[in-house]
């Protein structure tokens, strides 16, 4: 594509003003402003004509194939020419809404045949990010015309979870009994689990004696406890309209998809088998139980492949489908939002059956913004009325179980 630069269309708009004046005071003289018009055109015409041509320029893009979710990652973009280039170019590239591009197009000095500008590309959304469109222009020899290239090269960036926060902050938790380079792990005297009987000595807590094995026995016992080992936590991530909502910046569905890796990065390593299952109006897959560090790819797949869905939770459905599948007593942490206590009875309604056999745990995210909302002390009416309306609001997101709450559910 060739069009006229700002320079080109100034000195063509030139002419109108001219033209009248000319045609006011020296009628005879108007043929004037059409030969100026046509210089003009003659200049635009050499100017396209010379210099690097379009079919001598390439333009290229080299971006990682995956990127996680709220990272950025510096994309390099290339340009080049068979023969002589010009002095500068400018490069930008186009994307979809899954990824933002920053700073715009940038300029380019070439020193060979060959130039290259960074870019920085941010991830917005999971999915599939797209590098659709690649553009290259540059100015003719007088700074009349543009000349532009255009490329379609397709380059498809797998959005997914943001795996390199989580193994960070794994190894945070794991070594945070280290001490002079050696790690200490206790396995024994902690958890819940019983392990065998000894006799008591005087660091012994007094709890912890079984006093009808000691008076068997005749010796004083107590119960040695270890860390409780291959119970199976599964990971609900509930993805409907809610949790397809902003918090700070980012979607809800994102931020539980974060904490899900962790959770199930952390059981993993430690022993117990885990799974992600994912529901809005209806199931998205359940992964199965999985065991060993090995496995975690596997989950992180099926959280991945996890989609922002528009359409309002059904827990009736999913959490039926979840008991269905499980088949041994779990821990069930499920990731949702509620904005009122009626959806939250709803929620609490459909865990009857659930609660019979596993152990459910919500967790649902503060709403920073309803808080600095509540905690105004603006006293316009408006503000007043924002503030009043703000605090019953976040009742439902509070640790107390909403009303007709099982025992143990915790919401």
């Amino acid at each position: 594509m060739i069009y006229p630069t700002r320079r080109a269309i100034i000195l063509a708009a030139v002419g109108a003003p001219v033209s009248l004046f000319v045609g006011l005071i020296a009628p005879g003289y108007w043929m004037a402003v059409g030969a100026w018009l046509t210089l003009v055109g003659g200049l635009i015409l050499v100017d396209a004509l010379v210099g690097p041509s379009r079919a001598a320029a390439t333009v290229g893009v080299e971006a990682p194939v995956v990127l996680g979710m709220g990272a950025q990652t510096t994309a390099v973009l290339r340009a080049a020419f068979d023969r002589a280039p010009p002095r500068q170019a400018q490069i930008t590239v186009e994307t979809n809404a899954r990824l933002m591009l920053a700073p715009g197009p940038a300029t380019v000095t070439f020193a060979g045949k060959t130039a290259e500008a960074d870019v920085t590309l941010a991830s917005v959304r999971r999915g599939e990010g797209e590098i659709s469109t690649l553009w290259l222009r540059w100015q003719g020899v007088l700074g009349l015309v543009w000349k532009q290239v255009r490329e379609t090269p397709g380059r498809v960036v797998i959005i997914g979870p943001d795996v390199q926060a989580v193994k960070t902050r794994a190894m945070i938790l794991f070594a945070r009994d280290a001490q002079h380079g050696v790690k200490l792990q206790r396995d024994t005297g902690e958890g819940s689990e019983f392990h065998a009987l000894r006799e008591v000595d005087g660091a012994t807590d007094p709890r912890v004696i079984d006093w009808k094995q000691s008076a068997r026995h005749g010796a004083l016992l107590g119960k040695e406890f270890r860390t409780d080992r291959n119970h199976p936590v599964v990971l609900a991530i509930d993805t409907g309209r809610a949790m397809c909502e902003p918090l700070l910046g980012q979607p809800r569905v994102d931020r539980a998809i974060n904490a899900a890796l962790l959770l199930a990065y952390v059981s993993l390593k430690t022993g117990d088998p885990a799974g992600v299952f994912g529901f809005d109006a209806r199931p998205r897959g359940f992964s199965g139980i999985v065991s060993g560090p090995a496995a975690f790819p596997r989950l992180q797949r099926q959280l991945a492949a996890l989609d922002y869905s528009p359409e309002e939770t059904n827990y009736t459905l999913g959490l039926t489908q979840l008991g269905v599948s499980l088949r041994r007593r779990s821990l069930v942490v499920v990731f949702t939002d509620f904005a009122d206590s009626t959806t939250a009875e709803l929620m609490v309604e459909n865990l009857t059956r659930l609660l019979r056999r596993h152990v459910v745990l919500f967790v649902v995210m503060r709403d920073e913004e309803l808080e600095a909302i509540s905690r105004g002390a603006d006293r316009r009416p408006g503000r007043v009325a924002r503030r009043d309306r703000a605090g019953p609001a976040q009742e439902p997101r509070r640790g107390d179980r909403p009303p007709g709450a099982p025992g143990r559910a915790c919401c």
